[in-house]
């Protein structure tokens, strides 16, 4: 059974840094995809970076372009969320994913069925 475990999540100002972390404690952890997505409220949850098995594919949102970046360490079932120079737009729960996506739809939740249950991000002006 996988399960997700995210941390890192916290309180900052705008032009700011956080490290997200994410554990797997399934079997198999290296065979899926791995994503970061985020929920405001009242707002559709935004898929903001992916990476495929191995990491030879990553996606990034628009939006996160050049200030985030997406890894992953198979060997101890970690991926990690480099988010900077943050603004309060990154504000948001930030939930770790995995499965198998298509390479053309990484960053939409359909074919992610392990979800975390989410870190809190939130950045002041």
């Amino acid at each position: 059974q996988v399960q997700l475990l995210e941390s890192g999540g916290g309180s900052v100002q705008t032009g700011g840094s956080l490290r997200l972390s994410c554990t797997n404690s399934g079997d198999n952890a290296s065979r899926y995809a791995l994503a970061w997505f985020r929920l405001v409220p009242g707002k559709e949850r935004e898929g903001v970076a992916a990476i495929s098995v191995r990491g030879k594919i990553i996606r990034y949102a628009d939006s996160v372009k050049g200030r985030f970046t997406i890894s992953r360490d198979d060997d101890s079932r970690t991926n990690y969320l480099e988010m900077t120079n943050l603004n309060p737009e990154d504000t948001a729960m930030y939930y770790c994913a995995s499965g198998l996506p298509q390479v053309s739809n990484m960053l939409q939740p359909t074919h992610y069925f392990a979800w975390g249950q989410g870190t809190q991000v939130t950045v002041s002006s």
